[in-house]
């Protein structure tokens, strides 16, 4: 066996770990139980958890079982004033490295991607299976699942497989981009504007769907921004899993509230000391 094929079996073994520890929360699974899950020994398990996702599978379930999404959304405003206040772009994010953003143009949008060339691949991460495009102005989608289907956004575009376990890499923390991480999208203007204003939500902070509008100076299109933030065509790295409902409630996902509540459990523990 390769050390490149047995990194992605740990990698899916760690995304069903998380799948599971996530679901049964309430249940507080021991580690043997989890570990024999998914056919290891518990110290075993335990080194493979922590290099994949970060951090232990205990403080993941630590996180996962105290997240209350209410706090959150009051423990986040402070923060959320301090950095759009200051303008600052995407910080305190994929262990601060960060993330820019180019729109296409409207001749780039209309033309369906006609004399784009398209680079696209799967590769496993501690949440699973992920399927990335990225073109060499970057990465124009990014989705947590292996059979999406992401060239009926830009038909006319010429596709080739590529390797994309790089960018997988990055986006976990797994290994450190470079540079910036490049993303290249395409959305209509508000759109645009709702997806760069969630660039600058930081790591471990949330907001809601009224004060997302709010702070785009939008107050009134709260309906309008929800609509933005389900099309956002690259998952994590515009992170539209930090927007939560007025309620506190968790909200839904594109790639299911467990994903949701776990990527908020791992980037709340490495918030905290």
């Amino acid at each position: 066996m390769t050390t490149s094929t047995a990194s992605d079996l740990d990698l899916d073994r760690v995304a069903r770990a998380t799948a599971y520890l996530t679901e049964h929360a309430d249940e507080q699974p021991l580690l043997a139980d989890v570990a024999a899950l998914v056919g290891l020994s518990a110290p075993h398990f335990q080194r493979v958890f922590q290099r994949h996702a970060g951090l232990s599978p205990k403080r993941f379930l630590q996180h996962v079982t105290l997240l209350e999404a209410k706090r959150l959304l009051a423990e986040s405003a402070s923060v959320l004033d301090a950095t759009f206040g200051a303008g600052l772009s995407g910080s305190g994010r994929l262990h601060d490295h960060f993330v820019t953003l180019e729109a296409m143009t409207p001749g780039e949008f209309k033309s369906r991607g006609e004399g784009l060339v398209v680079r696209h691949g799967v590769a496993p991460s501690p949440l699973g299976r992920c399927t990335v495009a990225w073109t060499e102005r970057g990465v124009c989608h990014l989705a947590l699942d292996d059979r999406d289907d992401f060239r009926s956004l830009i038909p006319r575009a010429e596709f080739v497989p590529g390797d994309a376990r790089p960018i997988v890499d990055a986006v976990f923390g797994r290994r450190a981009p470079t540079g910036p991480l490049a993303l290249f999208v395409r959305g209509t203007n508000f759109q645009v504007q709702v997806w760069r204003a969630l660039l600058r939500v930081p790591e471990g902070c949330a907001l809601s769907y009224s004060d997302l509008a709010r702070r785009i100076d939008r107050p009134k299109s709260a309906r309008a921004v929800a609509g933005a933030v389900a099309s956002n065509p690259v998952a994590v790295l515009i992170p539209c899993h930090r927007v939560l409902r007025a309620t506190g409630a968790l909200g839904g996902y594109r790639w299911g509230v467990s994903r949701k509540r776990a990527l908020l459990a791992i980037e709340a523990a490495r918030r905290s000391p």
